[in-house]
């Protein structure tokens, strides 16, 4: 049985939307707390989809169950990992951060065997997906990987990084999980609760200076309206559209994918040169994905 292009096409575009949120964080966290940028980008997203729901008249989940997978997808899915990773990234580099990040598949391929009927765990998936690990590696390179460990504050903020990846692979597992509902309504009311839950860190460091104490540049604005909007709202849909169609494990294929986005990026808009390392990731991590999903 072979893939749908149309799984493709939701993975390639999903790895595009949140590949592209990296440097928008950076630009909105150098005047914002990581809760403010976190809080910030789902308020918008949450607001905007909410909107688009009911002018489509979508459909809203029905039942306890289904609610209560929605308020674990906004804790595990969202709420953490987005805290962890913005926390993470202001004391280490983003290339180790992606090395990090890279563990996700692994992960997701071990739980989803345990977890997800039809998603055995395989020679042929497992080898898939560690060529595709070392394609991360050539493609990061090896300065990234010799801070690897460290102390203090270095560690810890390594460590956080890690946990993200292993949030972001439960999330994948329970969202596969969770009872049938509309990807729309779904999200906007996943991203509405990430939203309340965080706004009291949010808000916390800024009570005792009123407004005058938050200072908003225009790019800072543009970039957590532009994470809102395109990057959580619309891929919030994306996800949950794909991680039902295709699987968790396949889902997680997307960070293999999104530092080699980051590349491209860097390729076409910053007049950067692809380098050795960079031909040889892309050919591992291609390598990697081809069979892993070989039937």
């Amino acid at each position: 049985m072979k893939r749908p292009l149309s799984h493709w096409v939701l993975l390639v575009a999903l790895a595009v939307l949140w590949g592209s949120s990296f440097a928008l964080t950076r630009i909105a966290v150098a005047e914002l707390t990581p809760a403010m940028v976190v809080a910030g980008r789902n308020m918008v997203a949450a607001l905007g989809l909410l909107m688009l729901v009911l002018l489509l008249g979508r459909p809203w989940p029905r039942g306890r169950r289904v609610w209560a997978f929605m308020l674990s997808i906004a804790v595990i899915g969202n709420m953490a990992p987005f805290l962890l990773i913005s926390w993470g990234q202001q004391r280490i580099d983003s290339g180790l951060a992606g090395i990090l990040m890279a563990v996700m598949p692994l992960v997701t391929l071990v739980l989803a065997h345990f977890l997800v009927a039809g998603e055995t765990l395989t020679r042929q998936r497992l080898l898939g997906f560690t060529i595709g690990f070392v394609g991360i590696l050539a493609l990061i390179g090896p300065a990234a990987i010799r801070e690897l460990g460290g102390h203090g504050e270095t560690l810890m903020a390594q460590l956080a990084v890690l946990l993200a990846a292993c949030c972001y692979a439960v999330n994948a597992i329970v969202s596969r999980h969770k009872p049938d509902s509309d990807a729309w309504s779904t999200s906007a009311l996943v991203l509405g609760m990430a939203w309340l839950l965080t706004l009291p860190l949010a808000v916390t460091p800024y009570l005792g200076e009123g407004a005058s104490g938050l200072s908003l540049s225009a790019g800072a604005l543009w970039a957590v309206l532009v994470l809102g909007i395109i990057c959580t709202a619309l891929g919030s849909v994306v996800f949950f559209t794909l991680v039902a169609a295709a699987g968790p494990t396949f889902l997680s294929l997307i960070n293999y994918l999104i530092p080699l986005w980051a590349v491209v990026i860097g390729i076409l808009f910053l007049g950067e040169r692809p380098e050795w390392n960079h031909l040889l990731a892309l050919v591992l991590i291609l390598v990697g994905v081809a069979i892993s999903q070989r039937r």
